[in-house]
């Protein structure tokens, strides 16, 4: 079942996709790639990759990268991008919830506010697969929305937890969405998975009359 929301293809063919790396993703690659080997050998998945912009950065460092997205325009641009620069990475169009890859394949796999945009029984599968081609001691970066967020309040919630409708805050426009409560991602990283880091990060929009709220969490989990 391809679990993609075809929303991101009629965003990409607007607009392209962001081309400078996210600076938290950025902070976690350098803390926690692994040391003990060179970074030609360090194996990064990125789930939900875009237009490459977090990936592109990872390769310049001198990293393995791979890319899995739903959208063909924004994989287009990725492999456009890297071969303006003579980048190496694989980019493959997919489903985040049949990874199309070997078991105990990567060090390390992102996810910026992707799997956001699958529904929260959906996502579950993923996050098995996610385990599934980590290697042992291999880490997870999680990125999602908080159920904090502005934007959760101002739609309608369905019974897969998706929200959809939205009419209000900064995620207007992103299509149907799943908001993460924090018990939520302890549920769903509990054993085998090992919580390293758990952090929310909040901004409050004070010149809104409602003081708008941007939420998200920051979820760095290994597999033992």
């Amino acid at each position: 079942m391809n679990h993609f929301n075809p929303v991101w293809e009629d965003i990409f063919s607007q607009r392209d996709p962001s081309f400078y790396p996210f600076d938290n993703v950025v902070t976690f690659l350098f803390r926690n790639y692994p040391k003990d080997k060179p970074r030609s050998e360090i194996n990064i998945l990125e789930v939900g990759c875009g237009g490459g912009n977090n990936l592109r950065f990872a390769a310049r460092e001198g990293f393995n990268v791979f890319g899995i997205d739903g959208s063909k325009r924004a994989l287009k641009i990725a492999e456009q991008r890297f071969a303006d620069e003579n980048l190496s990475g694989e980019f493959i169009h997919g489903d985040f919830s049949s990874l199309p890859y070997e078991d105990n394949f990567f060090d390390i796999v992102i996810d910026r506010c992707s799997i956001v945009c699958v529904s929260k029984i959906a996502a579950k599968t993923v996050f098995s697969e996610i385990f599934r081609v980590l290697k042992h001691g291999g880490k997870f970066f999680f990125n999602p929305y908080s159920d904090l967020h502005t934007s959760c309040q101002f739609g309608k919630q369905l019974t897969n937890g998706i929200t959809t409708n939205i009419n209000h805050g900064t995620l207007v426009g992103n299509g149907d969405l799943s908001f993460y409560a924090k018990q939520e991602l302890l549920d769903n990283f509990s054993s085998p998975w090992k919580i390293q880091e758990l952090r929310l990060k909040k901004i409050i929009n004070e010149t809104s009359n409602r003081n708008d709220i941007h939420a998200e969490w920051e979820l760095i989990v290994h597999k033992p």
